[in-house]
């Protein structure tokens, strides 16, 4: 049984870094070597298709590093103060009313956020944002929202409300209760939900290509690796590097922090 399931975990394993492995290593090699033995690592790799894509005229990819972190932050920190309030209300509240708003965010994580970009770019022509870095940024905190709240609620469903009590005899007001006390015992949930905003952010495509749009002059990693390639691009040369430095910041940063998306995701069930 034992070898079954050894054999099964790395095959699953090695599809899944297929993909990583032919990455990395056909961003070191010409578009011959490519396209005549992409999997092989017994050719000629050379670092200067890496640096040719980050000094390519087209594109300049450490600007748009610094545009990317930007747009992580600052919806990081919109989805903080809007979600944390909103989940401690919803986790404390004993009404049906608290129920129902649950049940109307937590409807977010069924609909795609492709079926909203058409909707929303009405919605924010009308408002004046669109192509903008503030409708951007509402929209993207939007998005974020359900599975926010939905991490936010089940963990502080799991600390005693003693606590509250308490503070409240304390004479603490509920804002006070929940910045000083609440908060504070929230960290791996708010770990948890910072590193999966901030990949999804950082990933993000579709949304930052129409609703900044090229004619904002405003390029995400994504938007910018798709400009300087171009759409209908055969150099694989010049794909396969720009990929690469695309990925690499967020990947990185994903191995570092994965073991608090375990940690916030089980203290909550394992508190109380």
């Amino acid at each position: 049984m034992r070898v079954i399931r050894t054999s099964i975990l790395t095959v699953a394993g090695a599809v899944m870094l297929a993909p990583l492995y032919l990455l990395v290593v056909n961003s070191f090699k010409s578009q011959q070597d490519i396209m005549e033995r992409p999997f092989s690592f017994l050719v000629h790799l050379s670092p200067s298709y890496l640096w040719d894509a980050l000094t390519a005229p087209t594109y300049n990819v450490v600007r748009g590093y610094l545009v990317t972190a930007g747009f992580v932050i600052g919806v990081g920190l919109l989805c903080l103060l809007v979600t944390i309030p909103a989940a401690y209300v919803v986790a404390r509240g004993m009404r049906r009313a608290h129920r129902v708003a649950l049940m109307i965010m937590l409807a977010g994580l069924f609909i795609p956020s492709q079926v909203l970009v058409i909707p929303v770019v009405y919605v924010l022509r009308s408002i004046g944002l669109m192509g903008t870095v503030p409708g951007f940024l509402l929209f993207e905190t939007t998005l974020t929202i359900p599975v926010s709240v939905f991490l936010f609620t089940g963990f502080i469903q799991t600390i005693p409300r003693q606590l509250d009590e308490a503070a409240r005899i304390d004479g603490a007001s509920r804002f006070r209760i929940l910045v000083q006390v609440i908060v504070p015992l929230m960290r791996p949930a708010i770990a948890t939900v910072v590193v999966l905003n901030a990949v999804s952010v950082w990933a993000d495509f579709v949304n930052p290509q129409i609703i900044l749009g090229p004619a904002s002059g405003i390029y995400t990693v994504t938007t910018g690796v798709y400009a300087a390639i171009g759409q209908f691009s055969t150099n694989f040369a010049a794909v396969y590097p720009n990929l690469l430095l695309a990925i690499a910041p967020v990947f990185v940063f994903f191995v570092f922090m994965q073991r608090h998306i375990i940690s916030g995701l089980t203290s909550g069930a394992l508190k109380g």
